[in-house]
């Protein structure tokens, strides 16, 4: 699971429940405060191992679904 805001079109308060906590951390500390098209671009399609996603994937992929559902509203 992850929890976020967007504040402005910026990302703040990243958290995320389960996965490599270190890593997470990290990846949370970075896109803090950045525009959430930047965190996209920069997170969208990166793997890990040999699976098709990635937890920085899987948060460019709900920053994404979150900004086309504001769209549609």
């Amino acid at each position: 699971m992850i929890n976020y805001d967007i504040v402005d079109g910026r990302v703040k308060n990243v958290k995320f429940t389960g996965g490599c906590n270190g890593n997470l951390q990290g990846i949370a500390k970075l896109v803090e405060d950045m525009p959430v098209e930047e965190v996209i671009n920069r997170l969208e399609g990166i793997r890990c191992g040999f699976k098709p996603t990635s937890c920085p994937d899987q948060l460019a992929r709900a920053l994404k679904s979150t900004l086309e559902t504001r769209r549609n509203i």
